[in-house]
């Protein structure tokens, strides 16, 4: 019986030393957004990619890159806690662009996945 006890103590507490290390899960909602047809004198367009901390630990946004000017992730690098949720925008500036595009955002985070790529997308017109 004691031995049982003892076995108990020792599950709860690797569970627990589990928990408070654990690593973080982003999910976001969607992936790819289409902003369809901007004008291009009209500003920026920015859209808020929203996500889910699924695991089991703290997340953190490590970085946000873009593979051109044109387009800015922004971010806080605060740590999202297990089944909170966080947000990043991302913006694009039409501004002497004009026709179709489609821009990646490679997000680094301290979780899992480590690499998260996000698209936006749309037509710019006049």
């Amino acid at each position: 019986m004691v031995l049982v006890a003892a076995l108990l103590c020792v599950g709860a507490a690797d569970a627990k030393k589990k928990s408070s290390n654990g690593v973080g899960k982003i999910n976001f909602s969607e992936k790819v957004f289409d902003f369809g047809k901007i004008k291009e004198k009209g500003g920026l367009v920015t859209h808020e990619f929203n996500f889910t901390n699924d695991g089991d630990g703290n997340l953190v946004i490590l970085k946000a890159t873009a593979e051109c000017g044109c387009t800015r992730p922004s971010y806080s690098d605060a740590p999202v806690g297990p089944g909170k949720s966080g947000k990043l925008k991302v913006s694009y500036n039409p501004l002497g662009r004009p026709g179709s595009f489609e821009k990646v955002v490679t997000v680094t985070t301290s979780g899992n996945p480590s690499k998260v790529r996000l698209k936006i997308r749309g037509v710019v017109v006049e």
